[in-house]
């Protein structure tokens, strides 16, 4: 019988647990421990966006606590050889991204190798490798801020994307650790449709496979995982939402900019509907983005798909993961702060898909999901990828 890895890939954009240290986290991490526990995989990759959240001066000794944790925690003592990388050198604005990752090998499996980008060949994986800092000068790890010119009408932010590159059973692939531009006005996202904010993304996305697929190093299967900041089509979501509704928009005082936008049912005493302003996206029947799992909403999900002749996904089988209630008391209600959307994504080359492991009936055990569905973990829910990966012998 052909020897398979079981692998578990986690993205968490984990910036709120950061803004509201306390509870949330502790139960966060039971829920990620949880998730291992029922899975026991043998190869672990967790990618975090947003570390240290938005106060990161304040926060930053937060995240290393919270890396630390996890590092040391009982759940994780089967993993002997453990590879972190944590950008948390905030003070170099050109470099700084905000970008974690972990990778943990457990005792059972033997023959993992990891790259070296300077001497470009594969090394021997052995110990705790902790790497702290800018991590510029980490051999094993590729890490780029998208450079601020690419999008001069946008605030330069801690987007960008982080490489390693590993050699598990002979078996060669790349994680890339991913966090895209986020929609800074939900005005701005229903004006057009794809919206400004879905064309810089396409833009971003392109950079990062180009940038992974050229040839400095022989072009390997990937799994791209993070915060994509994919967001439905708002503009046509909008107007399937205000279908049999009176639609009114106030301009701002002496100026031709959209203040807000609101949607009154026209029986039903012209209740409020909908009401949308540059932060704000509230809709009277919230359960809507829930029901069936989000089902209705994935025709409007079509940022990925722009990708699909290089990338592919598993199926979504989950509610939109972002933006959730920080309300301990209520983990399954999104904010009104913006369209839900499935944010948190894990993508793979095709040739990623051909290495996950086919039982003897010729099915894929492939779980694709998030963590904590119902246990308050932050705005966003981690999504994971359990699969059993191909040796290559």
């Amino acid at each position: 019988m052909e020897a398979a890895t079981d692998v578990l890939l986690v993205t968490a954009n984990v910036g709120s647990l950061f803004d509201n240290v306390g509870e949330i986290q502790n139960e966060w991490l039971q829920e990620l421990y949880k998730t291992i526990r029922c899975y026991k995989p043998q190869f672990i990759a967790l990618h975090f966006q947003e570390v240290g959240g938005k106060d990161y001066m304040f926060n930053m000794g937060h995240a290393e606590d919270f890396f630390r944790s996890i590092e040391s925690s009982a759940e994780m003592k089967d993993f002997d050889r453990v590879s972190i990388y944590m950008d948390n050198r905030f003070q170099v604005e050109e470099s700084f991204t905000a970008l974690g990752s972990m990778y943990f090998i457990h005792k059972t499996l033997k023959d993992v190798y990891q790259y070296d980008f300077n001497v470009k060949d594969f090394k021997a994986v052995s110990g705790q490798n902790k790497h702290v800092g800018s991590l510029d000068e980490v051999p094993t790890v590729e890490k780029e801020k998208f450079p601020k010119h690419f999008w001069p009408d946008f605030k330069w932010s801690r987007k960008g994307f982080m490489r390693t590159r590993w050699l598990i059973h002979n078996q060669g692939l790349d994680m890339v650790n991913v966090h895209l531009f986020h929609d800074a006005s939900n005005l701005i996202a229903c004006k057009s449709s794809p919206s400004v904010y879905s064309a810089n993304r396409k833009n971003a996305l392109r950079h990062i496979i180009n940038r992974i697929s050229d040839h400095r190093y022989t072009p390997l299967p990937f799994f791209l995982f993070g915060d994509f900041n994919f967001r439905l089509d708002t503009l046509s979501l909008v107007q399937h939402l205000s279908t049999s509704a009176d639609v009114q928009t106030v301009m701002k005082d002496s100026s031709n900019e959209v203040e807000r936008i609101i949607c009154e049912e026209k029986d039903n005493d012209h209740k409020v509907l909908l009401h949308i302003e540059e932060k704000l996206f509230a809709y009277l029947h919230q359960a809507f983005f829930r029901a069936d799992d989000g089902k209705a909403l994935l025709k409007y999900d079509k940022e990925a798909a722009a990708f699909q002749e290089v990338v592919r996904e598993e199926n979504i089988t989950f509610p939109p993961s972002y933006p959730y209630s920080e309300e301990h008391a209520k983990p399954t209600q999104y904010m009104n702060t913006r369209c839900p959307a499935w944010c948190d994504r894990i993508l793979m080359s095709h040739s990623a898909k051909g290495c996950i492991h086919t039982g003897d009936d010729g099915e894929q055990k492939v779980v694709y999901n998030t963590v904590g569905s119902n246990i308050c973990m932050g705005d966003h829910k981690p999504v994971f990828l359990f699969f059993a990966l191909k040796s290559n012998r």
